[in-house]
């Protein structure tokens, strides 16, 4: 736990994120949501457990409450010493633990940092990629809904899974889809392959942009819905692509989830067809 245990529970976040040349690629803590860190891993709706922070949007009071119900990602190991080199990888274990104690899931999570180019558009200025690749297995004994604010019955709230966090001089970046869609309000709830934001830096000359795949959610144990976008930028800048945005996981008894996305953090302002390079070139698949 950092800071009041009511508000925050972090589960293995990335953070210190930056570009290559130095600017910041997300913020950690922010004042407005306490357990907003980095680049994180999260699921808000667990049946009726939180596996973030923070509170709870209620269905009865159609707001958010906060509860005794703040669930913990507990890492219980390495399954390999983390690899340097050309490519970092964090292969790690862990147990999804309810407020009460209860072991609900065991989760298999992979961060595989990778493609670093540090001069890929001028001295300095270059791209690095992080991807999740994660399992997640029901050993509760019966069936697990995992859901989001959406599927409680907040509209355009769908945030769960990996969740990014921007800095806040993004705020009021600019947002756009691989479906051609430029405006955080349109591209929300919708389906795309990528979508990429884009904004200059505070304390470093230039700008950058962040590119984000939705990626997979398979299982061979549960109906899966569809990943869509949870996207923001007029308040604060954050991204998650959601597998669970409207639609709710029913997880049976040791049924397996799986998930896998792709960050791509770019030391330059892209757009158009240059945009459209890039994605196409680091495209997950």
């Amino acid at each position: 736990m950092i800071g009041d245990s009511s508000l925050c529970l972090v589960a293995g976040d990335l953070f210190p994120l930056r570009f290559t040349g130095g600017a910041e690629v997300s913020v950690r803590l922010p004042w407005d949501h306490r357990w907003h860190t980095g680049l994180q891993f999260t699921w808000s709706h667990v049946d009726d457990q939180n596996f973030w922070g923070g509170a709870s949007f209620d269905k009865d009071t159609k707001w958010y409450v906060m509860k005794d119900n703040l669930g913990t990602m507990k890492h219980t190991g390495f399954r390999n010493n983390p690899t340097g080199g050309g490519e970092v990888t964090f292969d790690e274990d862990l147990k999804w633990i309810t407020a009460a104690g209860e072991h609900w899931m065991n989760e298999h999570r992979i961060h595989r940092i990778h493609s670093l180019d540090q001069n890929r558009f001028a001295a300095g200025r270059g791209l690095w990629a992080v991807d999740l690749t994660t399992e997640i297995t029901n050993t509760r004994g019966s069936t697990i809904a995992l859901g989001s604010p959406t599927t409680a019955g907040r509209e355009h709230a769908g945030y769960t899974g990996w969740f990014w966090r921007g800095p806040r001089s993004w705020t009021g970046c600019s947002v756009t889809s691989s479906t051609g869609l430029s405006d955080e309000a349109e591209i929300m709830g919708t389906e795309a392959e990528w979508v990429a934001f884009s904004s200059e830096h505070d304390d470093y000359d230039g700008g950058g942009t962040v590119l984000v795949y939705s990626g997979t959610s398979t299982s061979a144990d549960a109906e899966v819905p569809p990943i869509k976008w949870f996207t923001r930028t007029g308040i604060f800048a954050v991204a998650s692509p959601s597998p669970a945005f409207d639609q709710e996981i029913h997880l049976p008894a040791d049924g397996t989830l799986r998930l896998n996305h792709r960050f791509v953090f770019i030391e330059e302002v892209l757009e158009g067809q240059q945009l459209k390079a890039i994605a196409k070139e680091y495209r997950l698949g």
